[in-house]
């Protein structure tokens, strides 16, 4: 219950902080240009959704792409943890250490 009137204070406090802001200045912000300008035509909604609908993605084949690049970034991650340096590799840099 506490916890309710708290919330309900801080919600009421930002909304009066939110009321107590400058209104932005609107007016005249619409150019004659503008004003006389005509409207967009509109288009249909059916052909733009259809388009939309018709570029769909198969569950099971992006399900399948998915699994083998999965698959392939399994065996790169298994390469890259192995040894970076060979084995004469690392006995030369070792000797080059001491």
């Amino acid at each position: 219950m506490k916890r309710a009137h708290s919330s309900f204070l801080l919600m009421a406090a930002l909304t009066l902080v939110g009321a107590c802001t400058q209104f932005p200045a609107l007016d005249r912000t619409v150019t004659p240009e503008l004003e006389t300008a005509a409207y967009p035509n509109l288009v249909p909604l059916a052909p733009v959704l259809a388009a939309a609908n018709a570029g769909g993605v198969e569950p099971q084949q992006a399900g399948a792409a998915i699994d083998g690049r999965l698959a392939a970034l399994k065996t790169r991650a298994a390469r890259l943890r192995g040894s970076v340096l060979s084995g004469p590799e690392r006995q030369r840099l070792a000797k080059g250490l001491e």
